[in-house]
């Protein structure tokens, strides 16, 4: 049971790692010598080898993306409170449907984020033929399922003693 327990949290801990790092790095659309994300464009300068970013767009989808991702962050790490705090305080048989529902709701926002990221990116940047998506979207992405996965997980388990 300890290592079922720990599996768990070092699966949801993983989800969060990819959550925050796919959220505060620049890298979801990459181009030559150029990088975009949720906050920020970088170019590289030609005279130097050094970036000049400069803020994102205030595109409505574009500030929907950012709010999703936080969302899910925040969801991840609530969910994460709330699987110790039933640890210790849920009893016997009990399952964690409440960590398991915010799980899910952070996968779901995760999704969502990076969907509509997926759809309108070409009206943010133009479609170019050396633009293409950053790891840290891909990042995004893989967190998707694995934080589903990790809810549905929660849900299913009950607490022994």
């Amino acid at each position: 049971m300890l290592l079922l327990l720990l599996g768990i949290i070092v699966l949801h801990v993983s989800v969060l790692v990819l959550l925050f790092v796919s959220t505060i790095v620049s890298q979801w659309l990459v181009g030559n010598g150029h990088s975009a994300d949720l906050w920020q464009n970088c170019t590289l300068k030609e005279t130097s080898s050094s970036f000049q970013c400069f803020t994102s767009s205030t595109n409505e989808w574009l500030q929907s993306v950012q709010a999703m991702m936080i969302l899910s962050i925040i969801f991840s790490v609530l969910s994460l409170f709330l699987f110790f705090c039933q640890l210790f305080t849920l009893t016997k048989g009990g399952r964690f449907y409440l960590t398991g529902i915010f799980q899910i709701l952070a996968g779901l926002c995760v999704m969502s984020g990076a969907a509509i990221f997926t759809v309108r990116h070409t009206d943010w940047h133009q479609p170019s033929d050396n633009t293409s998506f950053g790891f840290t979207y891909i990042l995004a992405w893989v967190a998707f399922p694995l934080a589903i996965i990790s809810g549905v997980i929660y849900v299913i388990l009950r607490k022994r003693e």
